[in-house]
């Protein structure tokens, strides 16, 4: 029997985890797959549109509407849980500062808010101006370079700073004969070193003029300071722009988070999904496992519960439009999908903002305002209120939610 037993480990799973474990508590982490942080930017957004583009992160987190996620955490708690999980993955995975966005090129040549990014990609932050030279690679079809120069060109900086762009290409495969690679394929080549160094000098002859040099993000994978390698060739900064999925910069932060985990001690069960729960009076006393021999009750005194949302299946729609939740059975603050679904496309979607309403410490509640579980909390995408990638809040949400789980079951001590 364990302490916690944590379910899910996308960020928030992964945050709580480690917060728990290096608590001193036992912690179970029981995941059905890796989670979606390899589907990410490999940054951690806090606020980027509230739908203005935010300039100041925790500024706009503390005037969220009362039903938002962020509205019983508070900007301060935000701030501190974003500052901790930094400092716990350390400067070569995630640099700057929560107060102030950061404004990021794209892979189509748009800019990007996020507060927190890795320090391959911080010198492309655009405030204030920059001239880009933007570098792809000719076997990668997911980096239009042309068009992300063509883009940031007629684009100017939210402070109003002068954009320039120029586009150069590169052709060097990562493996011979290879007709389709994707970035993760260049990632591990550079991951050796001699292959960064042919590469660094390519891009060294192909770019033009500018500030920066930009790149697709696939300047390692597992070897931190591929970045600084090329940069020192180079002879200019460097900026990654992160690309469509296999994520690289996503992928790095997935596993260092996940070898903080195990080296935290705790125990992880992947593969396997939890399908119910069992209770004592209010309380639950285990989750069911639907292991390979049969289902497996896994006790604890505590559980948190960071599953995602409609894109990892932990809030379902069936064919006639009822949403629920399939494990524990949570109420949720909508169960028709039909009028939350508008005809635009582009317009606000309140279907993803259907969720579980949460109490001030994480735990799930009824109509009523009341815990439904006394030992059940709630982190991530499962909590209700925010449409969290047109606000690009999603990992703050994910790592303040689960910080404030962790730190209510251990009674803030760590």
């Amino acid at each position: 029997m364990s302490d916690v037993v944590v379910i899910g480990a996308g960020l928030a799973g992964l945050t709580a985890a480690l917060r728990l474990a290096r608590s001193g508590r036992s912690v179970m982490l029981v995941t059905k797959g890796p989670g979606g942080l390899q589907l990410s930017q490999g940054t951690l957004d806090i606020l980027g549109y509230t739908p203005e583009r935010v300039e100041r992160p925790l500024e706009a987190v503390a005037a969220v509407a009362s039903d938002h996620p962020y509205a019983s955490i508070g900007a301060d708690a935000v701030g501190a849980a974003a500052a901790w999980l930094a400092g716990a993955l350390g400067p070569e995975l995630l640099v700057g500062d929560p107060a102030r966005n950061l404004h990021l090129p794209t892979a189509v040549g748009a800019l990007r808010p996020t507060a927190l990014a890795q320090p391959s990609m911080v010198a492309g932050d655009a405030i204030g101006g920059r001239s880009y030279a933007v570098v792809g690679v000719r076997q990668l079809k997911d980096f239009p370079a042309d068009l992300v120069a063509g883009n940031l060109a007629r684009s100017t900086a939210p402070d109003g700073g002068a954009l320039a762009a120029s586009a150069a290409w590169v052709d060097l495969p990562a493996r011979p004969g290879e007709a389709d690679p994707s970035p993760l394929t260049y990632a591990r080549a550079l991951d050796e070193e001699a292959f960064a160094a042919r590469f660094a000098r390519a891009v060294a002859a192909a770019a033009g003029p500018g500030d920066v040099v930009a790149l697709p993000a696939l300047l390692g994978v597992r070897r931190s300071g591929v970045w600084r390698q090329v940069a020192e060739v180079v002879g200019r900064d460097v900026c990654e722009i992160p690309l469509p999925p296999p994520s690289v910069p996503g992928l790095r932060l997935y596993e260092a988070l996940l070898a903080l985990v195990r080296a935290a001690g705790v125990r992880i069960i992947t593969g396997s999904r939890i399908v119910g729960r069992t209770l004592e009076a209010d309380a639950v006393a285990s989750v069911t496992l639907a292991a390979a021999g049969g289902p497996r009750q896994l006790r604890a005194d505590a559980f948190v519960y960071a599953p995602g949302g409609f894109e990892s299946g932990a809030l379902e729609v069936d064919s006639f439009g009822a949403i629920s939740e399939p494990v524990f059975g949570l109420p949720l603050t909508a169960t028709d999908a039909g009028p939350l679904i508008p005809a635009t496309y582009w317009g606000p979607h309140p279907l993803f903002a259907v969720g579980v309403r949460t109490d001030a410490a994480g735990r799930p509640v009824d109509a009523a305002g009341a815990a439904v579980h006394p030992n059940l909390y709630v982190a991530g995408g499962l909590i209700a209120g925010a449409e969290r990638w047109r606000e690009k809040s999603g990992d703050g949400i994910a790592v303040a939610t689960a910080v404030r789980a962790a730190d209510h079951i251990t009674g803030g001590t760590r």
